[in-house]
């Protein structure tokens, strides 16, 4: 189904060196701010206690905040968790105190908050070290993930467009990871998994554009690379926007109204996918062609049959 006509073919490529300037700036930009200023790790990468209560009647979360402040716990993360009346609460840790004792102190502020007894459901306690290794083998998910998709991509198509694939993925986790850095929004699980779904989210647009061009290349057997990616990009654009759209919709709900716990989830693939949308076009085909892909990088090799040239 098109959404979207256009009388003419776009011409992306004419803003290519523009839009890698601009890329390579926001990912240094990234970078900077990474080394730097760090990221806002959570609990499932700094260790600490969670804990799961059940109140009798909905929790009064600003209440459940207030008391544990007064108890010396105003770096809590309180947030509903199923309903209204389940709540979870997450504590870093705290040096020279076991964490018997911290949930032992939680429950009592939080008894101290409601009308009746709460029931302690569950608590959970992650490790310094736990943390450390979550950490470390996240990262190597994320690495494998990209040399991956750089063997299958040099596979499928040619090395001047597997660089920038990965290029260009590269660029997407640097700059949403960026985001996380610049605005000190909590770095846990759930973000990484989004950006291991960006990952995947983002190759799909690539390889989707790199076949158009592909066809266009054997449809156009006198376009200029610059005229075939152009055509390429231009017929797959309605595609790309309508599914980036209605992906967004999603994510959006999720955002607002999915609670604390899908809140970075969210965020990372809501900036994620406007930022993979941009670099399938302006990042990784545009790398393609400033390292001077071809037609005949994409046509098949043609193999001569064994007396083809005899009479």
């Amino acid at each position: 189904m098109q959404f979207f006509t256009y009388k003419g073919v776009l011409d992306f490529m004419r803003f290519k060196w523009i839009c890698l300037a601009l890329s390579t700036f926001l990912v240094f930009g990234s970078l900077v701010s990474i080394f730097t200023k760090g990221l806002n790790f959570g609990l499932d990468f700094t260790g600490g206690t969670v804990i799961e209560l059940e109140f009798q009647q909905p929790a009064d979360l600003a209440a459940v905040r207030g008391r544990l402040s007064d108890a010396g716990f105003g770096d809590a993360q309180v947030q509903f968790f199923g309903n209204s009346k389940e709540v979870m609460i997450r504590i870093a840790p705290r040096q020279g105190v076991e964490q018997k004792q911290i949930g032992e102190q939680i429950v009592a502020a939080a008894n101290q908050a409601a009308e009746s007894p709460v029931t302690v459901r569950k608590v959970d306690v992650v490790g310094a070290a736990v943390g450390d290794e979550l950490k470390e083998n996240g990262f190597l998910a994320v690495f494998a993930a990209l040399i991956g998709i750089l063997i299958y991509v040099a596979a499928r198509f040619e090395w001047r467009f597997s660089v920038g694939a990965v290029a260009s993925l590269v660029h997407d986790v640097t700059i949403t990871v960026g985001l996380f850095s610049v605005t000190g929004m909590e770095f846990d699980l759930n973000v990484l998994a989004a950006i291991l779904a960006l990952i995947g989210y983002s190759i799909n647009d690539t390889i989707v554009v790199y076949d158009r061009i592909r066809e266009t290349f054997r449809k156009l057997r006198d376009a200029t690379t610059d005229h075939a990616v152009n055509e390429a990009i231009t017929t797959t654009l309605s595609r790309t926007t309508m599914t980036s759209f209605t992906t967004a919709l999603t994510l959006i709900v999720l955002f607002f109204i999915g609670g604390a716990m899908l809140h970075g989830f969210a965020a990372a693939l809501l900036f994620g996918i406007a930022i993979g949308t941009y670099s399938s076009i302006f990042v990784a085909s545009a790398l393609a062609v400033v390292m001077g892909a071809s037609r005949e990088d994409l046509m098949p090799t043609v193999v001569e049959k064994e007396g083809a040239d005899l009479p």
